[in-house]
């Protein structure tokens, strides 16, 4: 495929820009995003709760605990139960020029037998491709407000190729997170890991930092379903997110840091 040389230009210019500098004299700057909302409830637990409330819920905490423990600025998609389509919520987060993005949602399971049995922790990064079955299932959930796409397959193909070279190094810094909230989040909760996985989620896709979705339990499962409206278990699920978005600006800023001249050794007499 050849490329105008005013899309070679821009291209160029995007590459070159240098990326934001997380150095540790200013505090991170995190977009946290609460699924669903408004007359768009997500999924539901046997009981009748929403995915909706739980995820505002719980980023409520994430909030509070980023704030306090880490000294964030912390930023809500939406902060109240709202309708906010999915391309706001990626032109939202982009606004902010953020350090990272973070989405919680609740997951769940289509037939009763499924319903009674699968329950656990998934956390997401994007890719094209789904990493299985499962990570397909519940990108297509999340995904049903998208928009549908428009324009032809040329647009598209070279949108997502400027797209994928100018968020390289976000990309491969939001599977460094994911490891590191997915850890914290098994061995603080006990939960079934279900593992990090990848998928095409619509909500990662666009957002220039790095970026995960985190899905903090089955809603649809008999047991976990009520443990996600416990406020003791939101307060524990938040504060091993916190934990693990500590441990990653810890590794990311020690990475970054300026690396001081070198200095020669001593001339030998």
């Amino acid at each position: 495929m050849m490329l105008r040389p005013t899309a070679l230009v821009g291209l160029l210019v995007v590459l070159c820009l240098p990326a934001p500098s997380l150095s540790a004299e200013r505090p991170a700057r995190i977009v946290v995003d609460p699924g669903h909302g408004g007359a768009v409830g997500g999924a539901q637990s046997p009981t009748g709760l929403l995915e909706k409330d739980v995820s505002l819920q719980v980023a409520r905490r994430v909030r509070t605990l980023l704030e306090k423990e880490l000294g964030a600025q912390v930023l809500m998609t939406r902060d109240e139960d709202i309708a906010l389509p999915l391309p706001e919520r990626v032109e939202f987060a982009n606004e902010q020029r953020p350090d990272l993005f973070l989405s919680i949602h609740c997951n769940a399971m289509p037939t009763k037998r499924t319903r009674a049995r699968v329950q656990g922790i998934e956390t997401y990064f994007l890719s094209a491709n789904a990493s299985n079955a499962t990570a397909r299932a519940a990108a297509d959930r999340e995904n049903a407000e998208a928009p549908v796409a428009k324009g032809g397959h040329g647009d598209s193909t070279l949108a997502f190729i400027l797209q994928d070279l100018a968020r390289t190094e976000a990309h491969q810094d939001s599977s460094r997170l994911a490891y590191a909230i997915h850890q914290k989040l098994i061995a603080s909760t006990g939960g079934s890991d279900r593992g990090v996985l990848q998928a095409p989620f619509y909500v990662l896709n666009g957002v220039e930092a790095p970026a995960v979705l985190i899905e903090v339990g089955y809603i649809s499962h008999p047991e976990e379903g009520g443990r996600l409206g416990r406020a003791d278990y939101q307060e524990r699920l938040a504060t091993a997110i916190t934990e693990g978005v500590k441990g990653f600006l810890t590794e990311i800023r020690k990475r970054d840091a300026p690396k001081g001249p070198k200095v020669a050794a001593p001339a030998t007499p």
